[in-house]
């Protein structure tokens, strides 16, 4: 067994593997960029080595210098992790004849199967089911769209050496097939350092469900059950589940039995992923094979109560599987929420900056613990303080939970996501919650294109209805009750001119361009002790209990007997007097007023924000590889204006209207915050 091994990425999967890494008693060497110097990844390895520059061409993605630290420190292997170099032939077979175990496949099996054009004619032959497409790399796109018209649309336009929806479109007409074509060379060169693209059918109303794989050095190969990942926005996963809810015994048997055959014919070891397309008759066609662990390898662990990083790891020191497939188990229902730092309401663009407060639920499972099953786990790379930079991947942390069945799994979902703070950045946790309430969800009635169907306009606070927006108001009145008791009991207080403590209050709850609501609270029976208080709203009568502090950001405790768990914000940016109440994926911003300051508030004058529409904002923090236009240059209504590029994706910003470039305000290679203004037209 190794006593040193040196992880080749970064973040919440570096850790990971660190964790298990220590489990096994085994020294951990982390690599890093100069923008993850304080990255939480590189605090818990035993070792830690600069390998340069943020961008990760410059970093992350540069073999040599990821070698040159192995011999600096020692390490006997290198574990790829997933994205960066962990599918790349090349750098597998470069390890293996520097003397160094690489802890993944064979640098041939990459070869075969992590090239999806290569792979798809390898499963042909091995009488695997196909979708079908042109393999073969494609030259320009004029060719694509012939390509196209002759497959027949909807057709998938797909990087050959792409991974995590990076360098994919899916193209409805010539005009999307050419546009998707240059973007997918783009992305891919970008991301991959390799630019071919080729075309295949689109599937649609299809199911994403993928078959784990882990086979050892003597040729053993056995399948870990399958993972349900068709809830995807844009191609990225969004919500994965083990076991799916659609299959039956009979195909997971057949797509396992499939995938260990086609594993076998390339001479598989280590942990890797056949990912098929299923249809509503349960048929099923080979996608891809990613020859790496996965993203979403958590929910498997819980289910079979397997430690995969550490099954990688004894595959690559030669120990042959310690299980067969009649030992393979299935229990329970796990559930993983990718918890990315992008912005729901403005069409889920990333968020980059510091982590003001990150504080994830309350844990009872963990990385590298399989014995410890039936819980809440959190996999991440960031602390609080932290800071998200721009030039990597959006997600911040992956949220697993494990029940006895799926509605059990949701209900511990919801719960959790309920219990995570994020300040400082936004994140995708209340979109996560609405595909939690989802009728649609919640009876597993879905496949991948669900998201588009229900958000296809986009994302917003009307699409997370709250169940009791009456319980959020008696929140907002309570914590206001605890502050005004605690601003009474302090001493020192003039005679007569004390803070008094009234019972009617009036919530006004804060909208959108100066339209504000009113409500009228009473707050009753407050006990100090306990933490006790009735809330009247309306007709609707709340009776909270807690111990929550002023300074908490979470609240937990039980209304009307029954267990919840919310967050509190005390003071917004907009509005230092405002409490934010959080909950369920709903948002409420109110003050808690006294029917007087209520009054009076109705007469404040509205501010209205500037007029900005005659300038192109950025609509994001990002890296402005682009601008498109001149000074003086007349431009029309949808022409290409700038591109931004952060966290690996390139985002066009198109002209609302016809205009006229008065300024441009903003130069190619700028570091850009949000809402920075871009060019000026007059």
């Amino acid at each position: 067994m190794f006593t040193k091994i040196l992880i080749a990425n970064r973040g919440e999967i570096a850790c990971r593997v660190i964790a298990t890494a220590r489990k096994m008693g085994i020294k951990t060497v982390a690599v890093y960029s100069e923008a993850d110097k304080e990255a939480r990844h590189v605090e818990l390895a035993d070792e830690a080595v600069c390998i340069g520059p943020p961008p990760s061409r410059e970093s992350y993605l540069l073999a040599d210098k990821i070698i040159a630290a192995c011999k600096q420190t020692g390490a006997q292997a290198v574990h790829p992790g997933y994205g960066f170099l962990s599918e790349n032939a090349a750098f597998a077979k470069r390890v293996e004849e520097e003397g160094i175990v690489f802890i993944g496949p064979k640098h041939y099996s990459i070869a075969a199967m992590g090239d999806k054009i290569e792979s798809k004619k390898l499963a042909g032959a091995a009488g695997v089911n196909c979708i079908p497409g042109v393999n073969d790399a494609i030259e320009t796109a004029e060719l694509a769209v012939e390509i196209a018209r002759g497959i027949g649309y909807p057709v998938m336009i797909k990087a050959s050496a792409g991974g995590g929806g990076k360098g994919l479109r899916v193209a409805f007409n010539d005009k999307e097939a050419l546009e998707g074509f240059t973007s997918c060379r783009n992305e891919a060169k970008n991301s991959f350092g390799d630019d071919r693209v080729f075309i295949e059918k689109f599937v649609e109303e299809p199911r994403h469900i993928e078959i784990q794989l882990i086979g050892d050095s003597q040729g053993n190969v056995l399948y870990l059950n399958e993972r349900e990942c068709s809830i995807q926005r844009r191609h990225q996963k969004v919500i994965e589940e083990a076991p799916s809810p659609f299959i039956s015994d009979a195909t997971r048997k057949a797509m396992g039995e499939q995938a260990v055959a086609l594993a076998k014919a390339v001479k598989y070891e280590s942990a890797g992923t056949v990912e098929f397309v299923v249809g509503k008759d349960q048929s099923f066609y080979f996608l891809e094979m990613n020859t790496r662990l996965q993203v979403e390898h958590p929910v498997t662990e819980c289910i079979t109560g397997l430690d995969l990083v550490e099954l990688m790891i004894r595959v690559a020191a030669g120990e042959p599987l310690p299980l067969v497939q009649a030992d393979v188990q299935r229990n329970g229902w796990a559930m993983e929420c990718r918890i990315n730092a992008e912005d729901p309401f403005r069409n889920f663009l990333p968020s980059t900056g510091r982590l003001v407060k990150f504080a994830p639920p309350w844990q009872t499972m963990f990385a590298a613990n399989t014995q410890d099953l039936y819980g809440v786990r959190v996999d991440t790379g960031v602390i609080d303080g932290g800071e998200i930079p721009m030039f990597y991947d959006s997600m911040i942390a992956k949220l697993i939970v494990h029940g006895k069945d799926r509605l059990e799994a949701i209900a511990k979902m919801r719960e959790a996501l309920n219990g995570f703070v994020i300040r400082g950045i936004s994140s995708n946790i209340p979109f996560q919650a609405a595909l939690l309430a989802h009728p649609q969800f919640v009876a597993g009635d879905f496949n991948t294109g669900f998201i588009a169907e229900h958000y296809g306009k986009g994302f917003s606070a009307q699409d997370v209805p709250h169940a009791d927006p009456g319980f959020l108001l008696a929140l907002a009145a309570y914590a206001h009750r605890r502050e005004r008791s605690r601003a009474a009991g302090i001493s020192g207080q003039m005679p007569g001119h004390g803070v008094t403590i009234g019972e009617g209050y009036m919530v006004v709850w804060l909208g959108t361009a100066g339209q504000h609501t009113q409500q009228p609270v009473e707050v009753t029976d407050y006990q100090a002790q306990s933490g006790s208080s009735v809330i009247t709203v309306g007709t609707a009568r709340y009776e909270i209990c807690s111990n929550w502090h002023m300074g908490a950001a979470r609240i937990h405790g039980t209304c009307n007997g029954q267990p919840f768990m919310a967050q509190i914000q005390r003071g917004l940016p907009t509005n230092p007097l405002a409490v934010r109440v959080m909950h369920n994926g709903t948002q409420l911003d109110a003050l808690v007023l006294s029917p007087r300051g209520a009054q009076l508030h109705a007469l404040m004058p509205y501010k209205a924000p500037p007029d900005m529409s005659r300038f192109v904002l950025s609509p994001m923090p990002g890296l402005l590889v682009d601008v498109a236009v001149a000074v003086g240059q007349k431009v029309q209504a949808g022409e290409r204006v700038a591109v931004i590029e952060a966290m690996k994706m390139e985002n066009v910003l198109f002209a609302a209207a016809d205009g006229v470039v008065g300024k441009v305000l903003a130069q190619k290679g700028e570091s850009l915050s949000v809402d920075q203004p871009i060019v000026e037209f007059v």
